[in-house]
């Protein structure tokens, strides 16, 4: 009898758990709806695309992985209109992503499904040059291209993002390497003043005068305290450049990772802040470019480690350029197709012995997936010298925790078609990452190259977590961009 009554509890109880399900889900729709009325409303019918949503919004982000159509597509004029959709996610307590140029291949980082709503960006272009040309007023919907086009006249450049698709705002938040970061610090580094939108609606400014918390918790710490609206950037006194990209055959790419360590270590020449070393490797051959911060006549002395390897071809020899023009090459070369991606981030010290093993374990899993599933997959040694870790200390610090030292931050780039092999085609990048733990002593990822999986902020070390959390109390005290806020890197998860 006792179990019979139990069965017959059970049996009440269900349908009603299935109609308190179903109502949650229509109740946190139902929100949703109502938050992109009232954002027609307050910002006019032209700032809001309702569902059924334009799929050219859907498709803007750049990797299938993020294509999901959101209850609608709020697209902010200004920074009031930005204060006002805040306000509104706040009433409503509706769900919410954020996108600045929906270059994150992580899928609920800029785009979220119908129970939420999407922050576009895309309006809040701005690009202003100061009259000295020692700053720049960027909007967080630009792209790096055009920011890097406009300073191109006035004989200056920025530190910012070297494809030229990507946006500014994620960039600069996650940190924003940059070919010349060696020399003159991250993205983050060099940003004057932020106008940010608080989660309550509030607008105020971050700088080393104002707001100096928020200010440090900005410079890398992710889209954990507020919509920046407003990036006041130094500019860098480089503009006139070197540069020279070639290919190296298969059999090369272990005495290339050789050289590659001898010239981070300054091994073969003078170890020299101003240039950099920009090498993608592939299954089938690498590719490398030689840049440095002023013209040469020659390729300079401090690249001579490479100077004894074959090379296959040479795409462009020694040149002289501007920043802008290379830009321009690397847009030409970045490929446009419609396909799913992701990225993947791990760093080490600077060891040629720990390059070519980790390349080892990964050339023979990347083969096999490309056999079976046609993704491409790319092998990424990024360098970072220890003046980059300086840099960012000597202009009043960030929230990385970057360590003292000379290292490296690896990380890949996999492109596929099918949804059916996701979990195939990021199984060699997964597997790599754990396979760079077993020999490196560096304890950070570099939070624009993580992958869905990743957690970054992890690495930032407990006394700058505990900082970013209490920064985040103090100026998002409904906890907005922690509860509503639909995925991302997020000081939730730490």
């Amino acid at each position: 009898m006792l179990a019979m009554a139990a069965f017959a509890l059970l049996g009440f109880l269900l349908p009603t758990l299935s109609r308190a399900s179903l109502t949650d889900r229509s109740h946190t729709s139902s929100n949703a709806t109502l938050a992109c009325s009232d954002a027609q409303v307050a910002l006019g019918a032209g700032s809001v695309d309702t569902a059924p949503v334009s799929p050219t919004l859907v498709d803007l982000n750049w990797s299938e992985t993020c294509w999901t159509e959101p209850a609608c597509v709020i697209k902010p004029k200004s920074t009031k209109n930005v204060a006002a959709t805040l306000s509104i996610v706040s009433r409503y307590q509706v769900k919410f992503a954020v996108r600045s140029g929906g270059h994150s291949p992580n899928p609920g980082w800029s785009s979220i499904s119908s129970d939420g709503i999407l922050i576009d960006l895309s309006r809040l272009d701005q690009i202003t040059v100061s009259s000295d040309n020692t700053t720049v007023s960027v909007g967080p919907g630009q792209r790096w291209g055009n920011v890097l086009a406009a300073l191109d006249p006035y004989g200056v450049s920025v530190i910012g993002g070297r494809t030229p698709t990507v946006g500014v705002g994620g960039l600069v938040l996650g940190g924003g390497y940059f070919h010349f970061s060696g020399e003159h610090g991250l993205a983050a580094d060099n940003v004057k003043n932020f106008e940010i939108v608080l989660g309550n609606g509030t607008i105020t400014n971050a700088n080393a005068k104002a707001n100096s918390d928020l200010f440090w918790a900005l410079k890398g710490g992710g889209p954990n305290f507020g919509i920046v609206t407003r990036f006041n950037l130094y500019t860098i006194p480089v503009h006139d450049i070197y540069y020279d990209l070639v290919l190296y055959s298969a059999d090369q790419i272990p005495g290339l990772l050789d050289a590659f360590a001898s010239w981070q270590n300054g091994s073969g020449g003078v170890f020299d802040v101003k240039g950099t070393v920009a090498m993608i490797v592939g299954l089938e051959y690498a590719t490398v470019g030689f840049i440095y911060s002023s013209p040469q006549t020659k390729r300079p002395a401090a690249f001579d480690a490479f100077a004894g390897i074959p090379v296959m071809t040479v795409v462009i020899p020694p040149s002289n350029g501007t920043v802008w023009s290379l830009t321009q090459i690397i847009g030409a070369a970045t490929a446009s197709a419609v396909e799913r991606h992701d990225y993947l981030a791990a760093a080490s010290q600077v060891d040629g012995r720990l390059y070519n093993r980790v390349y080892n374990f990964w050339k023979e899993r990347a083969a096999d997936v490309y056999a079976k599933t046609g993704a491409n997959q790319t092998f990424v040694i990024q360098p970072v010298p220890l003046n980059l870790v300086q840099q960012g200390i000597a202009k009043g610090g960030n929230a990385l925790g970057l360590p003292l030292k000379n290292m490296q931050w690896w990380t890949t780039l996999v492109d596929w078609q099918n949804a059916a092999d996701d979990d195939t085609a990021r199984s060699v990048s997964i597997a790599t990452s754990e396979e760079w733990k077993k020999g490196s002593d560096i304890n950070f990822l570099y939070m624009n190259d993580c992958a869905r999986d990743q957690n970054p902020l992890a690495g930032y070390g407990r006394e700058n977590i505990a900082k970013l959390k209490a920064v985040s109390r103090k100026y998002d005290r409904g906890q907005v961009f922690q509860r509503l806020q639909n995925d991302g890197f997020l000081l939730r998860k730490v």
